[in-house]
């Protein structure tokens, strides 16, 4: 762990750097191997990953392909973690800031808005819909006119209930945010554990109204299929839902205590909490499937065929926490960090997370949600995004950089390009733009073969691609130190 002194970080705040984005002092990082073990163990429980293991099936893969796809999402994903989170714990650095060392001052621009404005705000506004929904279900099982109300009522394609049912988890996601890193920590510490508590219990009982796992495991979707590139389509799609963490991971690594707490703690998260996952996610919509015919495999209306009314309302609840840690962690967190970087005498990181939770909700996020082909859409048009970067990321800190940095070439007083002359790292900007049109060019040319199939597995071939091509460039880059631009003399 490279330590930074308080003197440079006074420097760099004199330079009109926030507090968020500074580096992280020793004293300042307080995550331990448990915290980084925990950080996304409820949220991995969340119906967004439902939604999308649900669509699985519909595709046609069998239980065990399922298993097997959910497993390699998770250590491809904890691999992600792993590599991308290495730069942030050693030199205490969030992902904004890191980006400069990959883009350049001001092309780090680019991908900060696609992962912090765009991608937060997408999956700000998803995720609470299909949230709201799940509410709809548990007000209904309150007040069973519910539904009902001011019947007629459509605001830009919104019924009244779920309009209602969005603002109050709106207002519940965006307070938790307001609360602190503190609470925030406090939440995903104590929440894990209530949501494994209820989630088995509904797998049990999902195992129980099938007849057993062997039903589960018998099972046979209508359109069978043993094609590979179905199984990587599917694989890549959840490592999408996945994918904005592993880019901007060094918000949180930059908390470490020691090196080894992220590298140890994330992946024994992620595959820990994947393997009850796979299992727990499998016994609900198969189960349910086998005992009550669910249309789609719609894991709300899974749930609802427990019958109880207060261990539906529960079990929502509880995927409805893991949900919430997700979008505060991997969400609004990045937004109100990259949005700080990018204009920090404009924003602080809760001023602009509230305006990401304001945008999420006026790109009408409840006419993205209806199936799995939009679904589908939206995971390859974020892997297009999140795999070019990742790719750029990696292979500049690791092959061009040899995993060191200099901070006082990332943290520059006012006007200062920094080691590119005009600000921007040409090839890498480039580059993340030619991969970037090449993978999600097969959602648009579904006849061609070769793209369509660099699309199924966007995140993945994305990451594949930008890295290769960024290690072959990379080369041509003109990189100048702070020494040199002071003297004017090039170092031999």
């Amino acid at each position: 762990m490279e330590q930074v002194n308080n003197r440079s970080i006074e420097e760099f705040k004199s330079y009109g750097y926030a507090e968020d984005i500074l580096p992280k002092s020793p004293e300042k990082r307080d995550w331990s191997t448990f915290n980084y073990i925990t950080v996304w163990m409820g949220a991995v429980h969340n119906l967004m990953s439902y939604m999308t293991v649900a669509g699985f099936f519909v595709l046609g893969l069998s239980v065990p392909q399922v298993l097997w796809a959910v497993m390699t999402a998770a250590f491809i994903v904890s691999i992600g973690y792993v590599l991308n989170g290495y730069a942030g714990s050693k030199y205490g650095i969030g992902y904004s800031m890191l980006l400069r060392s990959s883009f350049g001052v001001k092309g780090s621009i680019i991908p900060a808005l696609c992962r912090g404005l765009i991608a937060g705000v997408v999956f700000f506004g998803t995720k609470t819909i299909i949230g709201a929904q799940s509410f709809n279900v548990i007000f209904t099982k309150i007040f069973p006119g519910y539904m009902d109300m001011v019947p007629g009522f459509n605001f830009l394609g919104l019924d009244f209930p779920t309009m209602i049912s969005y603002i109050i988890l709106w207002v519940i996601t965006v307070g938790l945010f307001l609360g602190g890193m503190k609470i925030l920590s406090m939440f995903s510490k104590w929440s894990s554990p209530i949501i494994y508590i209820f989630i088995v219990g509904a797998a049990i009982w999902a195992i129980s109204v099938a007849g057993g796992f062997g039903p589960i495991f018998d099972y046979t979707p209508a359109n069978p299929t043993s094609s590979p590139l179905v199984f990587i389509a599917c694989v890549s799609a959840l490592v999408s839902n996945w994918g904005g963490p592993i880019v901007n991971i060094a918000d949180l690594t930059q908390r470490a205590k020691t090196d080894k707490a992220p590298m140890i703690g994330l992946p024994l998260g992620m595959i820990a909490s994947y393997i009850l996952f796979g299992i727990t996610c499998v016994a609900l919509l198969v189960g349910t499937q086998i005992a009550f015919g669910i249309e789609g495999f719609n894991i709300v209306a899974a749930i609802d065929q427990i019958g109880n009314p207060f261990i539906v309302i529960v079990l929502l609840l509880t995927l409805n926490i893991a949900s919430t840690s997700y979008v505060v962690f991997g969400n609004l967190l990045p937004s109100g960090l990259q949005m700080t970087a990018l204009l920090p005498k404009v924003f602080n990181v809760k001023t602009a997370a509230i305006l990401t939770a304001i945008i999420g909700t006026m790109i009408l996020p409840w006419k993205l949600v209806n199936g799995t082909q939009a679904l589908y859409l939206f995971y390859s048009f974020i892997g297009s995004m999140y795999g070019p970067i990742t790719g750029i990321m990696l292979t500049s800190f690791f092959l061009e950089r040899k995993r060191t940095l200099n901070l006082s070439a990332i943290y520059l007083k006012q006007g200062d390009n920094g080691e590119h002359k005009s600000g921007y790292n040409v090839i890498a900007c480039t580059v993340f733009i030619i991969s970037f049109l090449i993978v999600l060019s097969g959602a648009f040319f579904k006849d061609v073969a070769v793209l369509a199939a660099i699309s199924k597995s966007a995140f993945l071939s994305g990451l594949i691609i930008s890295g290769v091509l960024y290690a072959i460039f990379y080369r041509f880059n003109n990189h100048t130190t702070v020494q040199e631009r002071e003297t004017g003399v090039k170092a031999s």
